[in-house]
């Protein structure tokens, strides 16, 4: 069974910059596809960024060019930095990953959260 654990949000000023971080523990064979969701209070849970075990990340237009996701596979961890950070940056972030345990089982689970909050 594979567990996501998030860490890294908090209370930020406008302007300002967190890393979040996904750690995947349980037995990991791979990686394959991590991303980043986010929920603002009424909202929907809305598509932040994207990474694939290629390298290849995609981002939502809102953010592009100040978030960063990346993946630190000896540590089966993948993280979001957030730079210049917003008000409407403001949620609950999620990852969500998909993977393998071992070569032909897989498997797709969500972290549990973690506030960001940006505010003066």
């Amino acid at each position: 069974q594979v567990q996501l654990v998030e860490s890294g949000g908090g209370l930020v000023q406008p302007g300002g910059s967190l890393r979040l971080s996904c750690g995947a523990s349980g037995s990991i064979f791979s990686i394959n596809v991590a991303d980043w969701y986010r929920q603002a209070p009424g909202a929907q849970r809305e598509f932040v960024a994207q990474i694939t075990s290629g390298g290849r990340t995609t981002y939502a237009d809102s953010v592009k060019g100040r978030f960063t996701i990346s993946t630190d596979n000896a540590k089966n961890t993948v993280y979001l930095q957030m730079n210049s950070l917003k008000p409407e940056d403001t949620a609950v972030y999620y990852c969500n990953v998909f993977g393998y345990i071992t070569r032909d089982r897989a498997f797709n689970d969500w972290g549990q959260g973690t506030q960001v909050t940006v505010s003066s």
